[in-house]
């Protein structure tokens, strides 16, 4: 057993740059008998997926709320497209919180001023207008049926 078994990986790095070279690296850890490194890489690979996670229903969140917004305050201009696209937020937002049950309802409410006012500067970034924007609601953001009138 050479340096090499003894070389300490910057696992906190490693999980930041590349899921897989961390899952790899873990491996490589078991096989020669490197526990300690191994629960070490383990806990930064959890860590840096929950941030993922996290940033992905951030992301989906925002535009979901963008999309209504622009709803509320552009009615002549809803189109399909922004109701596919409130239907396709609302859709990976669930399938973020199937797959990651901690990023429930109480982690959204918690962060839900920040991430309303992001959708509101980038729904004035996309409109041109300066939006005054009262807050969204939990029921206008996830359970208001968007429909065009026809």
């Amino acid at each position: 057993m050479g340096d090499q078994t003894q070389q300490r990986v910057d696992w906190e790095g490693l999980a930041l740059t590349s899921h897989y070279d961390t899952a790899v690296a873990i491996r490589d850890a078991l096989q020669e008998g490197n526990l300690a490194e191994a629960t070490q890489g383990l806990e930064e690979l959890i860590d840096a997926l929950s941030r993922s996670d996290r940033r992905a229903l951030e992301s989906h969140l925002v535009r979901l709320m963008m999309h209504v917004i622009k709803w509320q305050v552009q009615p002549e201009r809803r189109s399909r497209r922004w109701r596919n696209s409130i239907i396709n937020a609302r859709t990976e937002i669930a399938r973020i919180q199937r797959r990651v049950m901690s990023l429930n309802r109480a982690v959204i409410l918690a962060d839900w001023e920040e991430l309303t006012e992001m959708a509101r500067r980038e729904a004035e970034s996309e409109t041109d207008l300066d939006i005054e924007l009262r807050a969204l609601t939990w029921h206008e953001v996830f359970e208001a049926d968007y429909r065009l009138e026809t």
